[in-house]
């Protein structure tokens, strides 16, 4: 295999090629042509062509990976390397011209992340990582915060939109860290969630009900960026992302601690 700085500055170039296409049908979409997945879910063309783009590039960078894809425009699991894309992270928001939204590669191998991309499209950000690489962000070296309690964090989550079975729990769960942090934030895109952690920006993330190509990029760059990330049981391995928890070293136990309280 290529050297992971190579490949991952390849990731790169195909990531913000996606962007430019996705950025230049902001102004043109007309919300009336999305399609609906399922509750709340939604997908347009934007996502599916954006999505045969960044295929078709990965497809040459590494010919004999595998894809796991949001559009599922192509899918093949069984490989030693696999490749996990959300084209457009943040449907919602970029239907509605609303920042942030943004494209996310991760690349697995033998089911760990050892690269990952995550281009914010609306502030042309480049967050990158590389396993033993450390995590970038346009081209300058990123860390987690230095913040050692919640009690002094900013935190970021996401609302279900469309599994509503642990609502009441998760607003319990909201409440206490309106009570007891910085406050909370909701972007709308957990891919940009988990890197703003890696840059300090954020220094916690919960969620349920996510898909492994919404953090996969993601997890690789919080991790070398100095963060953990696992389920709501404290596993990091292999996330599918149905539970997730992300934080900086400092406060990771302490968040875990109290998402356990209330959602187990």
């Amino acid at each position: 295999m290529t050297d992971l700085k190579v490949i991952t500055g390849e990731i790169e170039k195909i990531a913000r090629e996606a962007g430019n296409f996705i950025k230049n049908e902001v102004t043109r979409f007309d919300i009336s042509k999305a399609e609906v997945k399922g509750l709340n879910n939604f997908v347009s063309y934007v996502d599916k062509n954006a999505e045969k783009l960044i295929v078709k590039k990965l497809s040459a960078l590494l010919p004999d990976a595998g894809f796991n894809t949001e559009e599922g425009t192509v899918k093949s699991e069984n490989k030693k390397y696999l490749w996990v894309v959300d084209p457009l992270d943040g449907t919602t928001n970029f239907m509605h011209g609303c920042p942030p939204f943004a494209v996310s590669i991760g690349l697995k191998e033998d089911s760990y992340e050892v690269a990952g991309v995550v281009y914010e499209i609306t502030a042309d950000e480049m967050f990158t990582a590389w396993k033993e690489g450390g995590a970038w962000l346009n081209g300058e070296r990123i860390h987690v915060s230095s913040a050692s309690a919640l009690s002094e964090s900013l935190v970021a989550t996401g609302f279900p939109y469309s599994d509503f079975s642990r609502l009441d729990k998760y607003i319990e769960l909201f409440t206490w860290f309106l009570k007891n942090s910085h406050g909370v934030r909701r972007l709308g895109s957990a891919a940009t969630d988990i890197a703003y952690i890696a840059c300090g920006r954020f220094e916690a993330f919960y969620e349920y009900g996510l898909h492994p190509w919404d953090i996969a990029a993601a997890t690789i760059i919080l991790r070398e960026a100095g963060g953990k990330i696992s389920d709501f049981s404290g596993n990091e391995g292999n996330l599918s992302g149905k539970e997730v928890v992300a934080a900086s070293v400092a406060v990771y136990s302490e968040i875990l601690g109290v998402v356990n309280k209330f959602m187990k």
